[in-house]
């Protein structure tokens, strides 16, 4: 685990300042939800993804596939979407 060097106090209604700088790298935007998770003695913050959700468009439509073992969800325009940046990616590498 890696410190990036801020402390914040809990305010009296327990809330926290998360630093913008944080929020920027992990794309964390105003009104976006955040998971809780304890790992022993440790409170693990994680931005909200719901199950089903495209990793492309952030769409949740009954159309959504997943791929790779579960591990990625794309609706069929994220899909079109990815396959052109693959084939591009390739054509640029040839």
């Amino acid at each position: 685990m890696k410190s990036i060097g801020v402390v914040r106090k809990v305010d009296e209604l327990g809330r926290i300042v998360m630093p913008i700088e944080l929020r920027r790298a992990l794309d964390i935007a105003i009104k976006d939800s955040i998971e809780f998770f304890v790992d022993g003695d440790k409170i693990v913050l994680k931005k909200y993804k719901p199950h089903g959700i495209c990793l492309m468009t952030g769409e949740i439509t009954p159309d959504n596939q997943e791929y790779g073992n579960g591990k990625i969800i794309l609706s069929p325009e994220g899909a079109k979407m990815l396959l052109e940046e693959i084939e591009e990616a390739l054509k640029d590498k040839s």
